[in-house]
């Protein structure tokens, strides 16, 4: 009998040891917490409120993603891309910028979507009189223009084809000064520094310094699209496909996107 009580002793012992050290087999497995994720967009300057909006309302969601932004010019930010710059998503204000780096094999296959579409407008200071046009241009008040430049800034490139359509590039090439991104060809009109400039029309409607008195007319420039895709190196893929289809199909972004001027494809 004493013999019985002193081993159910010993046993009742051992097992309040083991659950006072918490060995593994006598507590339940702890749940692992999701791993944190981070993301980086490169995106056209004009989607900088846009997607700085949109960007928390996914983190309700995905708590464990952390989005940052690279925003610039298109063209800018593809050679940062095919030079190796660590990038997990790419938008861009363009489609020749995304075609070329899927000429060049740098996007995961079947990523691609358009997301946005957008109007080119001319814009003066908001207390700036006598243009309505863009032949208004050709005025002797008319000191400098400002626009992107060309080579990298799709909008320059927009621009220069709306004025070469209407046959007003030669007579006013002398008053035109380049920017490296729409934003900052809005933020010269803003200053004052340029007379008018040739912006999106969602960067005039974010800004009470300037006023849009024409848009241009679409048959005279190449669809202004805002194709997206993920980028072949990205250490991240599945986050950045999850990111990428929520900007494209979301009812949360697609509301943003709205709120900001933008068109919906």
């Amino acid at each position: 009998m004493k013999r019985r009580n002193l081993l159910a002793f010993i046993g009742t012992a051992i097992a309040s040891l083991f659950l006072a050290v918490g060995l593994p087999f006598f507590t339940p497995a702890p749940v692992v917490a999701q791993s944190n994720v981070s993301l980086l967009v490169s995106a056209a300057a004009s989607l900088k409120d846009a997607l700085e909006e949109i960007k928390p309302l996914y983190q309700q969601s995905k708590p464990n993603v952390n989005i940052n932004f690279n925003f610039g010019a298109s063209g800018a930010l593809q050679q940062q891309i095919e030079q190796g710059a660590p990038t997990d998503i790419f938008i861009s204000a363009a489609k020749r910028q995304v075609d070329a780096l899927e000429q060049k094999g740098l996007l995961v296959s079947g990523t691609r979507s358009i997301i946005a579409k957008n109007r080119l407008v001319l814009v003066v200071p908001r207390n700036t009189t006598g243009i309505t046009s863009f032949f208004n241009l050709r005025n002797d008040s008319v000191k400098k223009i400002a626009i992107g430049e060309p080579r990298s800034v799709p909008a320059g490139q927009y621009a220069e084809q709306v004025l070469q359509k209407l046959k007003l590039l030669p007579q006013i090439k002398s008053k035109l000064v380049y920017a490296n991104n729409v934003r900052q060809v809005l933020a010269s009109v803003e200053s004052g520094n340029a007379d008018a400039g040739l912006v999106y029309a969602t960067d005039a409607k974010i800004s009470d310094k300037v006023k849009a008195v024409v848009a241009a007319d679409e048959k005279y420039h190449s669809a202004i699209i805002y194709p997206l895709a993920v980028i072949k190196s990205s250490k991240n893929v599945e986050a950045a496909k999850e990111f990428t289809q929520y900007l494209a199909t979301s009812g949360q972004a697609k509301a943003v996107l709205r709120k900001y001027g933008f068109i919906l494809p």
